[in-house]
């Protein structure tokens, strides 16, 4: 059986975008970039939503190649090398590796999770959220910047109730701290 993980980077005061909507936290540079490369090496499947999709096809682009840091090169390898499921009501097509996911967010979910293996990822508050009520999350995994945003779009979004378990913390660069939690039930 699988793992879901819903991990974000996030402020100290816990937004994961800002208050226009926008990326408003530090660009991870080459030694956290290369973190989240092995972390999306080490997803068998990425759960999205809509805006968090959107904001991820970036990767997706062969223009990409043109340019890049060789960090960003292996992150948009093993971007593409991820099979991704798309959870949309607005969306028509999605980009390659990916799938839209019709039905039930919940039934799709329960039945990727009993039958794969490894760590599936979910990247998004909203679809995060409506696991997290369904009780489909395994860990919830925070990257805290060192900064304060002030407001935005928050980690948890604002109703959900939780009580979870320490797992651990990690001290990473550019001052960012990983909290890792579990459901306490």
């Amino acid at each position: 059986m699988a793992k879901i993980v819903y991990s974000m980077l996030t402020s100290l005061d816990g937004y994961i975008a800002g208050p226009d909507g926008g990326i408003a936290l530090p660009v991870p540079e080459e030694e956290l970039h290369r973190h989240f490369n092995e972390m999306m090496r080490q997803t068998s499947t990425a759960l999205c939503g809509r805006r968090m999709y959107e904001v991820m096809r970036f990767w997706d682009s062969p223009d990409r190649e043109t340019g890049a840091e060789e960090v960003e090169l292996d992150f948009a390898h093993a971007w593409r090398a991820t099979p991704k499921i798309v959870f949309s009501t607005t969306l028509q097509d999605v980009g390659p590796n990916a799938r839209l996911a019709s039905g039930d967010v919940e039934d799709v979910v329960r039945s990727l999770k009993s039958e794969a293996d490894g760590q599936i990822s979910v990247a998004g508050a909203d679809l995060a959220a409506h696991l997290a009520r369904a009780g489909l999350i395994d860990e919830y995994w925070l990257y805290v910047h060192p900064v304060v945003l002030g407001g935005g779009k928050p980690y948890f979004r604002s109703g959900l109730s939780l009580t979870l378990k320490p797992l651990g913390t990690e001290s990473l660069t550019q001052g960012v701290t990983l909290l890792r939690y579990a459901p306490a039930g």
